[in-house]
């Protein structure tokens, strides 16, 4: 091996070596500065912000930190941009859904119905908003499954911000007899809601009619607590309000299954099992 190759061959070792260098520098760099920009952002509590934050200055970094890498490696930038360039183009008419997508988190971005950390109904869907992304949405369900929803089909959809207001009414439906006396039937709901300790008194409580039901007359009695007790004032004040609708005497109609009984088939005769007398 002459002299030429072997300085060729460090040469060519130094610049690997020092791309190499540039890239673990540089990646470590772009890290403690999305960090960095995430926690400053994060003063104003906005989480959502505090993560756009952190990827807009992640990703660009890293981005000019690979191009410098691969200056270091002796490639031809203007060749890789073109190609880049005929690929984004070529991609673009390929996604379509992907581009729409894009477009709907920007007015997502921009609307605001929701937030990192709020709770939210998307369709059939509800869980803890985990992050807005450009193309997506990621939610954890209440029994903790991870859920993707593109924003595109957001946009269209309607979307239930649960934890948007700091309290939520709970309405209790019931049907009473046609009977009942319906002045004491409130009496009886406003005093279980009274003993109820997560239940507000302000707002009040409110009592209403639905009206005649096949089954008697539909009541609606709703109640108000705080966000992050309306699903303990759910459970409890339908128990309570069950043993105390009992306690007065108060019953609550319930479907009978009416099944039509089937004709009794027509008796049929024995057969004579005398023996006939030949003829």
């Amino acid at each position: 091996m002459d002299a030429s190759t072997q300085a060729m061959g460090l040469d060519h070792f130094l610049d690997i070596s020092r791309a190499l260098l540039v890239l673990v520098v540089g990646i470590t760099l772009a890290r403690f500065a999305a960090r960095a920009v995430e926690k400053v952002v994060l003063t104003r509590n906005d989480r959502q912000l505090a993560m756009l934050a952190r990827k807009g200055v992640f990703w660009p970094v890293t981005g000019l930190v690979l191009v410098t890498a691969l200056h270091q490696l002796g490639f031809n930038l203007g060749v890789l941009l073109g190609a880049a360039g005929i690929l984004t183009v070529a991609v673009g008419f390929a996604s379509q859904t992907s581009a729409s997508n894009l477009i709907s988190g920007l007015f997502l971005l921009g609307e605001k119905p929701f937030a990192v950390g709020d709770t939210v109904m998307i369709g059939d869907i509800t869980g803890e908003v985990l992050s807005i992304d450009a193309l997506s949405v990621k939610l954890r369900t209440f029994d903790n499954i991870f859920v993707r929803v593109p924003n595109e089909s957001i946009l269209k959809d309607r979307v239930r911000t649960l934890s948007r207001f700091p309290i939520r009414r709970f309405d209790l439906k019931l049907t009473v007899d046609f009977q009942e006396d319906l002045a004491a039937l409130e009496q009886v709901l406003r005093e279980t809601s009274d003993l109820n300790q997560v239940a507000l008194q302000e707002p009040k409580p409110l009592f209403l009619l639905l009206g005649y039901e096949e089954w008697g007359i539909g009541v609606q009695y709703s109640v108000w607590a705080a966000r992050e007790n309306f699903f303990v004032l759910r459970t409890s004040l339908t128990r309570e309000v069950q043993q105390a609708l009992a306690g007065a005497g108060i019953e609550i109609p319930y479907r009978r299954l009416a099944i039509s009984s089937l004709p009794e088939p027509e008796p049929v005769a024995a057969p004579d099992e005398r023996p006939k007398p030949h003829e």
